[in-house]
C-alpha cells in the first residue's frame, strides 16, 4: 500500500511535467515559426499609419486589433518577439561565452587570479544590471546592436561563477590527477578536460539566459532608451500603449504583455527540464 500511496505522486507529477514540456515546447515552434514565416508573407512599413483604422477591436480581420495609429497589433507583437529573440539569443550568447573564459581561467589558474577575478565579478555584481546597461546604451544612438552590447557586457557575471564552480569540481576528479601525472600540459588538461565538462552547465545558463535577456530589451525599450520609437518592439508598444489603457481600450498593452511572458515562460520551463537532467541529485530528489 505504502508502495502504491508513493507510486501515484510520483507518476502525478511526471504526468504534470511531461504535459508543461510539451505545452512549453510548443509555444516555442510557434513563436519561432511565426518570427520566421511572417515577415516573409507579411512585410511591415513602420511608419505606415492608418487613422480611419485607429484603435479596432480585436476582430477577424485584425486578431488582437489596431494601435492608436491603426497599425495592425498582432504583426507588430510577432516582429517585435522577432527582435526580442534576436536580442535575446545574441546577447545570452555574448555573455555566456564572456562568462564561460572568465569563469575557466579563474578556476583554472587557482590561488590569487582566481580570488582577484572573482573579487573582480563581485565588483560588478555589486552594480545593478539595468543601471548599467542603461549607462552602455546612452553613449550610442538607440538600435538592436547597443542593446546586444548592454545585456551581453552585463550579464556574465553569474555564468562566470557557475563555470568556476564547475572547473573547481572537476580539478579535483582522478581523470584530471592521472592527465597531469601522464605529462599534460596545463592548456591541454583545460581544453581536453576542463572545457568539455563545462559546456552542458555554460549551455544550460545561456538558455535561462535568453528570458532575462528579453525582458531587459523590452525594459530599455520602455524606457526609451532601447530601440527607436518606430520600430516594432514590444517595450516599445506597451509604452506607447499606456494611454490607450487608461481609455479603456486593452488589446494594445495586452496583447504585447502575453507575447513578452508566454514565451519567457516557456523557454525558462524548457530550461528547467534541461537543468534537471544535468543534475542527478536534483532529478532523484523529483523522483521520491
Amino acid at each position: 500500500m505504502s508502495a502504491q500511496l508513493k507510486a501515484g505522486p510520483a507518476v502525478g507529477a511526471g504526468t504534470g511535467r511531461a504535459l508543461r514540456v510539451r505545452a512549453s515546447a510548443a509555444v516555442v515552434v510557434a513563436v519561432l515559426g511565426a518570427v520566421l514565416l511572417v515577415p516573409l508573407l507579411f512585410p511591415l512599413d513602420e511608419q505606415a499609419v492608418d487613422m480611419a483604422n485607429k484603435l479596432q477591436a480585436p476582430s477577424l480581420a485584425h486578431p488582437f486589433g489596431t494601435d492608436d495609429v491603426g497599425r495592425d497589433v498582432l504583426l507588430r507583437c510577432v516582429y517585435g518577439m522577432r527582435v526580442s529573440l534576436l536580442v535575446g539569443v545574441v546577447a545570452a550568447l555574448t555573455a555566456t561565452v564572456i562568462g564561460t573564459a572568465v569563469g575557466a581561467a579563474a578556476g583554472a589558474a587557482g590561488g590569487r587570479a582566481d580570488r582577484m577575478v572573482m573579487r573582480l565579478v563581485d565588483v560588478f555584481s555589486s552594480v545593478p544590471h539595468l543601471l548599467l546597461g542603461i549607462f552602455i546604451v546612452a553613449m550610442f544612438r538607440p538600435g538592436v546592436w547597443p542593446v546586444v552590447a548592454s545585456v551581453g557586457l552585463t550579464h556574465w557575471l553569474s555564468t562566470a561563477r557557475i563555470v568556476r564552480a564547475e572547473v573547481l569540481s572537476l580539478r579535483s576528479r582522478d581523470f584530471i590527477d592521472a592527465a597531469v601525472s601522464g605529462g599534460a600540459s596545463r592548456w591541454r588538461v583545460a581544453v581536453r578536460h576542463l572545457l568539455p565538462g563545462v559546456l552542458p552547465r555554460a549551455g544550460l545558463a545561456a538558455v535561462l539566459m535568453v528570458p532575462h535577456a528579453i525582458w531587459h530589451e523590452s525594459a530599455l525599450s520602455f524606457l526609451g532608451l532601447g530601440l527607436p520609437t518606430h520600430r516594432a518592439s514590444l517595450g516599445n508598444m506597451i509604452q506607447s500603449a499606456r494611454g490607450t489603457l487608461l481609455a479603456g481600450d486593452w488589446w494594445p498593452t495586452l496583447f504585447p504583455g502575453l507575447f513578452l511572458i508566454v514565451p519567457t515562460l516557456a523557454i525558462a520551463s524548457l530550461a528547467g527540464v534541461w537543468r534537471e537532467r544535468i543534475n542527478p541529485r536534483r532529478r532523484s530528489e523529483l523522483m521520491l
